[in-house]
């Protein structure tokens, strides 16, 4: 029987990452298991605030074991103009009464423009949408922290 993947002696563990725009807010599902992540599309992110309706079904759906919001920091490793917005919804995330883990997401929106421009490239993608952008950059946003709990 082939080996399953070692995650560190914890169980496996579902995840929710976020990647938070004043708009709209990508949205991502990974398991630490694989490591890897699927984009699940953007909430409504507006005058109202974030739609913590539909975040709601999300977790009722996925049931995660956590959430995982990219904090956008500056190539130099400086906090954002966007850091206040994002620790707010992050405080607002508790009412979920999940861990909320933050991660620096810097580039994660470059890369998964890139990579949705790749395979649009080669044929395996249509149009390319910001809301496509947003989730792809959560997922970047969820591998990079499960990628950091298995290298720990």
């Amino acid at each position: 029987m082939p080996a399953t993947p070692d995650n560190g002696g914890s169980a496996p563990e579902t995840v929710l990452a976020f990647d938070f725009g004043l708009r709209r807010i990508g949205v991502a599902v990974g398991q630490s298991v694989t490591a890897s992540a699927n984009p699940l599309g953007v909430v409504a992110n507006g005058e109202n605030g974030p739609d913590f309706d539909a975040i709601a079904k999300l977790i009722k759906e996925w049931q995660p074991s956590r959430l995982i919001v990219g904090m956008p920091l500056h190539a130099d490793g400086q906090p954002g103009e966007m850091q206040a917005h994002v620790e707010e919804f992050v405080r607002e995330l508790w009412r979920f009464q999940l861990p909320v883990d933050t991660i620096d997401e810097r580039y994660t929106s470059i890369q998964a423009e890139e990579a949705l421009k790749q395979a649009r490239a080669s044929g395996t993608r249509g149009r390319i949408t910001r809301e496509m952008i947003d989730s792809a950059a959560a997922v970047f946003i969820a591998e990079r922290f499960l990628m950091d709990r298995t290298n720990v």
